[in-house]
């Protein structure tokens, strides 16, 4: 797999002279996710040397374990949950550190998962889902990855969506993505929402099924973000611009056809990286899609890793929805300053010095669009009136996080 990197003539000119990274080897925290690919390519296949860069992959057991570490300065930077860089940066659930957001990774490509046993028990579509949940003496049970990652947002939306709050009509818990198919055979859990591949191990084990995906919420989302913290982009700014060279020049590869597809899904299997099966990470990865309740379909707005760079530019509006869910459940007291926070952790500036180089289209505005799935409009042009425009919300509740499980 590994490509003959030729990169542009002034791609190159940045990694000479005063332009050249000032730190060479980086660390880089992820997790076992179809969604790291990007970065298990740019430091496997000969990416990063073109700009400088050495590539040290450190898998992580949770986003816990890897938010400590980026902030101890063990990694340097990280696959990063959205949420989580923003929940750090206001100080929900840890102190407050200033981060930075260097480039999009990836949309859609999530999904909230149910249990074997609810599909037995006749639990197969939302409307029967809110039936149970109303008329059950013990709440369910749902699973998250982290309490301001993106899968807490995505699952308390749908739930939301369907008449169901997320705080008050189900439990739910933190699990590490990798233990999702555990807890669900184990059955601590009635059902999780995660990334892939493990959606689709579930299926494949019998032991869940997909009621919906991610991209049925939003249709291609902000999902796992290049990230690092404000203290190493002021430290080293070359060099972060040079591992966003790296990683876009991977993602592009990814997205460039199926056979890139393909041979990426083989290499991120290994026990090495992601370590599940290649028939779990493929399908899904091309956007073909068996829910385990008798759909089939190939999905419209699959996991996507460049887009031609539609995919990879850090928007402030996608920062700004992150903060308005965490207004909306009680994760903030107040309405912070959206426009002036997604500013400063955004690292627009370098994104498109190293998108230009590589002659990646760049979007003319910083700002997108899209309509959600309960009919909810987004734009980031109103925050404030955005997060109080639910029917369901917790703005009057702060829902404390205490210790951050994981």
């Amino acid at each position: 797999m590994k490509q003959d990197r030729r990169p542009r003539a002034d791609a190159l000119a940045w990694v000479n002279g005063s332009d050249a990274p000032e730190k060479s080897l980086l660390k880089l925290g992820y997790l076992p996710l179809t969604d790291a690919a990007s970065l298990i390519v740019a430091a496997t296949q000969g990416f990063a040397e073109p700009y400088g860069l050495s590539l040290q992959l450190h898998r992580q057991a949770s986003w816990a374990g890897l938010r400590d570490r980026l902030l101890s300065g063990e990694l340097d930077a990280v696959q990063g949950l959205y949420g989580l860089i923003y929940g750090v940066h206001l100080g929900i659930g840890s102190p407050s550190t200033p981060m930075a957001v260097l480039m999009g990774l990836n949309q859609n490509g999530q999904a909230i998962n149910l249990a074997a046993s609810m599909q037995r028990a006749g639990v197969t579509d939302p409307k029967a889902l809110g039936k149970m949940v109303h008329q059950s003496s013990a709440p369910l049970r749902f699973a998250q990855t982290f309490p301001t990652g993106t899968h807490a947002m995505w699952l308390y939306y749908w739930l939301a969506a369907q008449g169901i709050h997320p705080l008050k009509d189900v439990e739910t818990l933190v699990v590490p993505p990798s233990l999702m198919v555990q807890h669900l055979k184990a059955k601590r859990i009635d059902g999780f929402c995660a990334g892939e591949p493990w959606g689709a191990c579930a299926i494949q084990q019998g032991e869940g099924f997909t009621m919906a995906t991610s991209q049925s919420i939003w249709p291609d989302h902000p999902e796992k973000v290049l990230s690092t913290t404000r203290e190493f982009v002021d430290s080293y700014p070359n060099t972060a611009r040079a591992l966003v060279m790296a990683i876009l020049d991977a993602s592009r590869f990814i997205d460039q056809n199926d056979a890139n597809r393909e041979s990426t899904a083989q290499l991120i299997s290994s026990p090495e990286f992601v370590d599940a099966p290649v028939d779990a990470l493929l399908p899904r990865m091309l956007g073909e899609y068996n829910d385990g309740n008798g759909d089939i379909w190939q999905d419209s707005h699959p996991l996507r890793f460049h887009g031609k760079g539609s995919v990879n530019m850090p928007y402030l509006s996608d920062a700004m929805w992150f903060m308005t869910q965490f207004r909306r459940w009680g994760l903030l007291r107040t309405d912070p300053d959206y426009l002036a926070v997604a500013r400063q952790v955004q690292q627009l500036d370098i994104y498109r010095d190293a998108a230009s180089a590589l002659g990646i289209t760049i979007p003319s505005s910083p700002m997108r669009s899209s309509t959600l799935v309960d009919g909810m409009h987004w734009d980031g042009s109103d925050p404030r009136g955005y997060a109080r425009g639910f029917a369901l919300h917790a703005l009057d509740i702060h829902h404390d996080l205490g210790r951050t499980p994981g």
